[in-house]
């Protein structure tokens, strides 16, 4: 068969199993028209409860891929905290032929599964923003998670130290113990604190990264210690943050008295930054990091060499040495929030701006 009956093939049979694959896909895919000389990439995101990966990650991906190959097609899912549901996801992309699998694990250890099932059918795989464990991926396309968590961790003892609280104690409010990066984040926290002299005065993993489950483990520290038994909040991302400050309010505390940190620059986030509830967050520009995997994707699913300068570093997953691209992060508070995600667009000031936020934002010089 030549090359073009071979391709015409392809598209007949992944127009019949996208009909099949529907409702088990829980995502829609997204097919380019024209040429290019590409096939099917898999975009796999792990939950949907961290805004950034559907408001930010998928459409950024998405249209570099559609730039740089106009023939590929993206067979797109999104897990939803789900191991299981992800298995059967990769499963049915890889049933309908992908060339590569770009994944981003709701389980860092049983994701093994996956890249093992992969290799099967000769697909190579991506490791997207969290590093899969234990297992022969191909490329690495992170954000420094133990970098994050030391920001993080400076940032809050920093300002409990400007505030005359220089050893807390504070309530550490973890993410996911399912989640490489979260015990990446934790550790650099966790370091930077106890450098800094912070005490912890209760620590929690949160399952599923899940904001009500902050919330019922923040009601829990603040009954154990008491309203006045803690300083501030470690908490490893802008769900688990608003989860804590959530139950502060609750219990009559005013979060704007207990510097909470966050990550991922939520819009929520930022417009908590602005009134003061929320004391930080890290900005992971995602731009870049989807720039990246989808180059890194366009030229696996073209049977093309990835260049060594898209991925100049290693990391150690415990299998192999796997080259690495990592992208920077930016401590935001409300002092540079104009000068970061408004002048990168990240978000705009009219997404900021609504309402209540209007006269934060005109203090903050954001209009």
């Amino acid at each position: 068969m030549t090359t073009s009956n071979m391709r015409r093939a392809g598209l007949a049979s992944g127009a019949v199993l996208a009909l099949a694959f529907g409702a088990a896909a829980c995502g829609s895919n997204n097919k380019s028209s024209g040429g290019g000389g590409g096939g099917k990439i898999a975009f796999l995101l792990p939950e949907s409860k961290t805004a950034r990966y559907e408001s930010q990650d998928r459409p950024l991906f998405t249209k570099k891929v559609k730039e740089l190959c106009s023939g590929c097609e993206i067979v797109y899912s999104n897990a939803d905290q789900d191991a299981a549901k992800q298995q059967q996801q990769a499963e049915a992309a890889l049933t309908k032929g992908v060339k590569v699998l770009v994944l981003d694990p709701v389980d860092a250890a049983s994701a093994g599964a996956i890249v093992a099932r992969a290799k099967q059918s000769k697909v190579p795989v991506v490791s997207y923003d969290r590093l899969i464990t234990n297992a022969d991926i191909d490329y690495y396309v992170q954000f420094d998670s133990r970098k994050v968590g030391k920001l993080q961790g400076q940032s809050l003892a920093d300002k409990l130290k400007q505030d005359g609280k220089a050893t807390g104690p504070i309530v550490m409010i973890n993410g996911a113990p399912t989640d490489n990066n979260a015990k990446l984040f934790k550790s650099g926290a966790s370091t930077t604190l106890t450098a800094a002299g912070v005490k912890i005065a209760k620590q929690y993993d949160t399952p599923d990264w899940s904001a009500d489950k902050a919330q019922n483990e923040m009601q829990q520290a603040i009954t154990a210690v008491g309203q006045t038994g803690f300083n501030g909040v470690l908490a490893a991302n802008d769900g688990v943050g608003g989860g804590a400050i959530a139950a502060m309010k609750g219990a009559g505390i005013d979060p704007k008295t207990r510097p909470t940190t966050g990550q991922d620059a939520e819009l929520a986030a930022i417009q908590r930054i602005l009134t003061g509830e929320q004391y930080m967050t890290v900005y992971k520009p995602v731009k870049p990091l989807a720039d990246t995997a989808a180059e890194i994707a366009v030229k696996l699913a073209k049977g093309q060499t990835v260049p060594a300068s898209l991925t100049p570093t290693k990391e150690d997953n415990g299998t192999k040495q796997v080259p690495t691209s990592t992208h920077d992060i930016v401590a935001v508070t409300k002092a540079n929030v104009k000068d970061t995600v408004i002048k990168d667009g990240f978000w705009t000031a009219q997404q900021v701006c609504t309402g209540a936020y209007a006269a934060a934002c005109r203090t903050a010089g954001i209009s």
